[in-house]
């Protein structure tokens, strides 16, 4: 496993990790400030302990090169077994240290290993509301906006992620550093084929867009380049349940689901599923723009939330 457990957390608490470093020197970005005594949440640190204002949620700081480049997908394989499981983990990652974005709450409840990003002045509430039961994190993934941020201003995704998981038990998707697109629904052999002859048919490895010539590509509908998964071991697979079967290490770019209504709708859309700002977050792309949307990843030009469709506008790639 190339990340180290993480420590056991005493009853109560919650992690807080940070995964960005600059050398040894662990990047917290101003979160550690905006949550301390000057901060707006006031809160109190003794050692690596931080309890927060008058909810007196305990955050556990956890340092460590040994977790940089930590994503929310990997941290359910990652905590101690054969005592208390905390409900969340809280990651202080690179959008959080350089970007000014919340914290991500990892679920390792309900559906381990999605994610929600909330404001770092509700952190304390939040986390006092998922521990009192009066909040849930399926509330969490059914409010947050486009950008994967609870109660966010960035309108509301067209098509929300869902959060009722399948009953199945599932394998670890392949390794790969490239996309994957797997197959979820069985129902239509026809318009799987149809599918895969749309995006350009695959080579004896499984691999879309290896017979592409440079010369003849289409820059603004860029082909798919991904690894297909066609394995009846995945299927009903949810995009919650996503992130945390892709091994870690291999910078897997997204995986894009090819469901019932990839056969059902027009322009063969895929469940797209964002493994790194917001793991588990969904949005749905007619299967001739998910190209784009991994190239554009690729190369940091792009990123997942400017592919999520706002309820109410037109998204960019349909003007």
């Amino acid at each position: 496993m190339p990340f180290p457990e993480l420590p056991r957390s005493a009853p109560g608490e919650v992690p807080l990790v940070c995964t960005c470093y600059e050398g040894d020197e662990a990047s917290w970005g101003g979160l550690l400030d905006e949550l301390g005594e000057l901060g707006e949440l006031g809160g109190r640190r003794d050692g690596d302990v931080l309890t927060l204002g008058d909810g007196g949620v305990r955050l556990r700081l956890v340092e460590g090169t040994g977790w940089e480049n930590l994503l929310g997908g990997n941290v359910p394989a990652l905590v101690p077994g054969g005592g208390l499981v905390p409900p969340v983990v809280v990651l202080a990652d690179i959008p959080v240290a350089y970007g000014g974005d919340g914290p991500l709450l990892v679920d390792l409840a309900a559906i381990p290993g999605r994610g929600v990003r909330v404001p770092s002045s509700r952190l304390g509430d939040i986390l006092a509301a998922l521990r009192g039961g009066t909040l849930t994190f399926d509330d969490l993934v059914r409010d947050m906006d486009a950008r994967g941020m609870y109660e966010g201003d960035t309108g509301r995704p067209a098509f929300p992620t869902p959060t009722v998981p399948s009953p199945r038990a599932f394998p670890a998707l392949p390794s790969t550093a490239q996309a994957l697109l797997v197959r979820t629904d069985f129902d239509d052999e026809k318009g799987w084929r149809a599918l895969l002859d749309e995006l350009g048919g695959t080579d004896e490895d499984g691999l879309l867009g290896t017979h592409l010539d440079p010369d003849e590509i289409d820059v603004e509908h860029y082909p798919l380049e991904a690894l297909v998964v066609d394995d009846r071991a995945f299927e009903d697979l949810r995009p919650g349940q996503v992130p945390a079967l892709v091994p870690p290490g291999e910078d897997t770019t997204l995986v894009a689901l090819a469901d019932a209504r990839t056969f059902a709708d027009p322009g063969r859309p895929l469940t797209v599923v964002d493994l790194y700002d917001t793991p588990g977050q969904a949005t749905l792309l007619p299967c001739g723009e998910v190209g784009s949307l991994v190239c554009n990843l690729e190369i940091g030009n792009m990123d997942f939330h400017e592919f999520v469709a706002v309820e109410g506008a037109r998204p960019w790639w349909e003007e």
